[in-house]
């Protein structure tokens, strides 16, 4: 029985601890949130990308059709990994659009209690989806030339997981990362919230049961124990593949986060560090999985998106 509540605290919670990011929205954030209209633009809804009901994506594309090369934004839905949909980052990508990007929603398939989908079916399906949303964007007359990966919580870390694991295979350049409280990776001892880090014969049994949801393969209690499971999480670990050659990344995490665990954006922290990645980490002290009470923090955290989206994803070239 303890198992099989860690594993629904972790999905529910994880999936409606969303709805608490932004309900109280500080007077800055109208700086990087824009209404849909067709004076932006031109805006193509539910194109598919594979076979299944939830393979489509949403293409923002901007008012001047008339640039050589335009850089293309992905933003993911967050819903911890069971709900959400493309169109709640609405007002996102149509900032995004607004800045002369061409922007990207894509749906994933959720997990559900009658299907097999995991984080790492999401992020196949997702890096997937790319070539198919490049060529959509250069059909209407835009040809891509540099690919920026983000994401809220859930869709972060599916961000994280192609901009690191999976640029090599991009048609184009990955050439930024950005997003919000996403699990970069799975050791048992950064999971304590969820008492993961205990050592013991339960413990490990919830960690093997747990991590065997999230990568949709048998992750056994011994695997747990000797540490084997660790090569076996890393397809959906984004920060074990992190290089010296990975994209510029600016991410931020709340050190109250209660959902996903904190502890785990250290070890990301640290990897961008060791190899010299070009990357802001912004650490918000009172703020749990919603970043609600540092608002100051999370203003810095946007404008260094926003900066970095100007040095590498220039509108203007």
């Amino acid at each position: 029985m303890f198992l099989f509540i860690c594993i629904i605290v972790f999905l529910v919670s994880f999936g409606l601890g969303v709805a608490s990011k932004f309900v109280i929205k500080p007077s800055w954030s109208e700086d990087y949130s824009v209404e849909w209209s067709d004076a932006l633009g031109t805006l193509k809804i539910d194109l598919p990308y594979g076979e299944g009901e939830a393979n489509k994506f949403d293409l923002y594309l901007p008012k001047d059709h008339t640039k050589e090369n335009y850089g293309l934004v992905v933003y993911l839905h967050a819903g911890g990994f069971t709900s959400g949909d493309k169109i709640g980052d609405r007002e996102m990508l149509s900032w995004l659009c607004s800045k002369g990007y061409v922007a990207c929603g894509i749906n994933y398939t959720l997990r559900t209690e009658t299907n097999n989908a995991s984080v790492l079916t999401q992020s196949n399906e997702i890096k997937e989806a790319i070539p198919t949303v490049i060529e959509a964007a250069e059909q209407e007359g835009y040809h891509i030339d540099k690919l920026a990966m983000a994401g809220g919580s859930a869709g972060h870390a599916l961000a994280m997981i192609y901009a690191y694991r999976d640029a090599d295979e991009s048609p184009v350049p990955v050439v930024f990362t950005f997003g919000a409280v996403g699990p970069s990776c799975f050791y048992k001892e950064d999971w304590d919230n969820y008492g993961l880090d205990q050592n013991t014969e339960q413990s490990d049994q919830a960690a093997a049961d747990l991590f065997s949801a999230m990568l949709g393969e048998r992750v056994m209690a011994d695997e747990i124990k000797s540490g084997a499971y660790i090569e076996k999480m890393k397809p959906i670990s984004a920060a074990d593949w992190v290089t010296p050659n990975s994209a510029p990344t600016v991410v931020a995490y709340g050190t109250h986060d209660r959902i996903q665990p904190f502890k785990a954006s250290l070890r990301l922290k640290a990897a961008l560090e060791e190899n010299g990645v070009d990357h802001k980490y912004f650490e918000l002290p009172h703020s749990g999985h919603g970043l609600q009470n540092d608002s100051a923090i999370q203003k810095q955290w946007m404008e260094a998106i926003d900066e970095y989206l100007n040095q590498y994803m220039p509108v203007n070239e």
